[in-house]
């Protein structure tokens, strides 16, 4: 069985940090292109086959786009920004909620003018899978950026409002000239493993049968192995020994990097913190066959595309090592 690869992190996008003091003149040139996210949802088109869809400066639907643009860098030699379309309004058709809920349903696109028929804002978490590992990293970017600067407008500092600078990645505060960069939150989640079994949870408030690997956040001063073993701790009551780093991936929901690790469990009972968790539970491999191929009664199959499905086919395949 061959394991999923990890969306986000192809690499691929030239980022081209020496040149973000030239994105006035970059967003005006006719070559470059633009990509315009809605409430942190990205703008694509297409059933069988997703794909991004970007547009020139000149575009007419961009009139409606708030805010700075951001260069995002150069993708397989273009010049890439990205827009917010936050202000946009859609009208409501049958009263459906525009809002982006837990995953966030498509928002058709059809009022804005010269876009496809099909072209709707579409959560990313669940294109992962679908897009390029190229556009699946631009668009990530994007992401990641355009919410720092939604959340980041007032400097921690002093309060006063800031301002963007550097193409998009760095607020100035023009009261006390400090300057802000966007942030990465680290998170470690864990392929927990007990001879043939294989540790997973799920949290309040997440769709009916959706479970996968525990994860949490590390708190300051803490290394990745401490972090792991204590996260599991809290969430399960279940005691680790042994931790290794498998894998990362970038993960803008809104701003983290997940570490993938492996952990040896060298205690069995579970005891779930009810604050943290709804439930946690062991699953054997042939369980774990069953979650898989979607024949599971109780699990869901995990998300293609996330760091966690990569890790869970890693271990279904017996790939750790």
């Amino acid at each position: 069985m061959k394991a999923e690869k990890v969306a986000f992190a192809g690499g691929e996008l030239d980022r081209q940090a020496h040149r973000r003091a030239d994105t006035a003149r970059i967003a005006r040139d006719p070559a470059s292109r633009i990509l315009p996210l809605w409430k942190g949802r990205v703008l694509v088109s297409g059933d069988e086959t997703t794909r991004l869809i970007t547009l020139p400066p000149d575009h007419p639907a961009l009139a409606i786009a708030s805010g700075e643009q951001v260069f995002l860098g150069a993708a397989d030699g273009v010049d890439m920004l990205t827009h917010d379309f936050s202000a946009w309004a859609p009208e409501l058709v049958d009263g459906q909620d525009s809002s982006p809920g837990f995953w966030g349903q498509p928002q058709s696109a059809s009022e804005l003018p010269d876009l496809p028929a099909d072209a709707r804002f579409a959560d990313l978490r669940l294109l992962a899978a679908e897009l390029s590992p190229l556009e699946a990293e631009t668009a990530a970017t994007a992401r990641g950026v355009l919410e720092w600067h939604r959340s980041h407008q007032f400097c921690a500092t002093c309060g006063a409002a800031s301002e963007i600078t550097d193409g998009g990645w760095q607020r100035i505060c023009p009261s006390c000239n400090r300057r802000h960069f966007p942030r990465t939150d680290p998170v470690v989640i864990m392929l927990v493993t007990r001879g043939n079994k294989l540790l997973m949870g799920r949290s309040k408030g997440w769709p009916e049968g959706f479970y996968s690997l525990l994860a949490g956040f590390m708190e300051p001063g803490e290394p990745i192995d401490a972090a792991v073993r204590r996260e599991v701790l809290e969430e399960s009551g279940i005691k680790t020994g042994d931790v290794r780093i498998l894998d990362s991936q970038p993960w803008p929901f809104p701003a983290s990097l997940m570490i993938g690790c492996h952990a040896e469990a060298i205690s069995d009972e579970i005891i779930v913190d009810p604050t943290e968790m709804e439930d946690v539970l062991w699953i054997t491999r042939e369980e774990a066959l069953d979650i898989h191929a979607g024949l599971h009664p109780q699990i869901s199959p995990l998300r293609h595309g996330a760091i966690a499905q990569f890790l869970f086919t890693k271990w279904l395949a017996d790939r750790v090592d």
